[in-house]
């Protein structure tokens, strides 16, 4: 099944705070074949903080089942920080973590 804009945007949950304090916004553009094309605009252009909030972004979508991928069309994940976080996920998945968590 399909995930629409709309729970993509309800996934991202306490990030989305963050992001509205200071005036970032995240676009979803595609969310075609499990595929999640994303843009980080608003005040995200051009902080320093974007490819945290990017990382933090990928891996709460990443926890969705029918999600294959995430994309950030402005490239705010650097492939380091997304190898990191499949590591991560992987280990979760060995070890039985239901609930998801921080990135740390």
């Amino acid at each position: 099944m399909a995930i629409s804009a709309e729970e993509v945007l309800a996934e991202i949950g306490p990030v989305q705070e963050i992001l509205d304090a200071h005036d970032g916004v995240v676009t979803v553009l595609d969310t075609s074949d499990g595929n999640i094309m994303l843009s980080l605009d608003g005040g995200c252009t051009g902080c320093s903080s974007t490819p945290m909030t990017a990382m933090q972004i990928y891996y709460s979508l990443k926890k969705l089942e029918n999600v294959s991928d995430v994309i950030f069309v402005n490239g705010e994940l650097p492939e380091y920080m997304r190898t990191f976080i499949d590591q991560k996920m992987a280990k979760e998945a060995s070890e039985g973590e239901q609930e998801p968590g921080e990135i740390v």
